[in-house]
């Protein structure tokens, strides 16, 4: 029996009228706009070009680092350029299959290094509640693998729990680049 997902291409679920900013935009007038259009990333783009994407995460991270700079600081010097991107003629299954390796919620949808489309998680678990699922499933198992880790690393003595050098929040460090910092910022290095 073949999947429904197999046959749903992204291009038919992601997200065609998405938020988007200018890279030259401030990080305080990003995060207006996500709150004013209630979503939880924003893409940087110029024209049909992208530059990056700015979450919920990188906003508040940024103004824990930088509040002075809040209203100044333009969004392109905090948008993670490093991005994965998918294809719209490319199926939900492959979708999922990829936020779920690189641990990520949300992509670019891009045709011919031009912008087009944005897809998310929870625009694939709209269209298919099964996802839900599948999602679920890999986030349980991505979590207790992490808590494993932790606690061998502390018994260990590799880690330590302090605040973290990055971010400032309690938790479970490991030494980085001669930084003592958590497992959140680990990950967005």
């Amino acid at each position: 029996m073949v999947k429904m997902a197999t046959k749903i291409r992204v291009g038919d679920v992601m997200t065609r009228n998405f938020v988007h900013t200018h890279p030259d935009t401030s990080l305080m007038d990003c995060a207006r706009k996500m709150i004013k259009n209630r979503v939880g990333s924003i893409v940087v783009k110029e024209g049909n070009k992208l530059h990056g994407i700015v979450t919920e995460k990188d906003i508040i991270w940024a103004l824990t680092k930088k509040s002075k700079d809040f209203e100044t600081i333009p969004v392109k010097d905090f948008a993670r350029r490093k991005m994965i991107t998918i294809k719209p003629e490319a199926t939900l299954d492959l979708a999922l299959e990829k936020m779920n390796k690189f641990k990520i919620r949300r992509m670019p949808v891009l045709s011919k290094k031009k912008i087009i489309g944005y897809i998310t998680l929870k625009d694939m678990v709209k269209f298919m509640p099964e996802i839900f699922e599948q999602s679920r499933g890999f986030e349980k198992l991505k979590e207790e693998s992490q808590k494993a880790e932790r606690s061998k690393s502390v018994i260990k003595g590799e880690s330590i729990e302090a605040p973290c050098e990055e971010c400032g929040n309690f938790d479970i460090l490991e030494g980085i680049d001669g930084r003592m910092i958590c497992e959140s910022c680990k990950d967005e290095m």
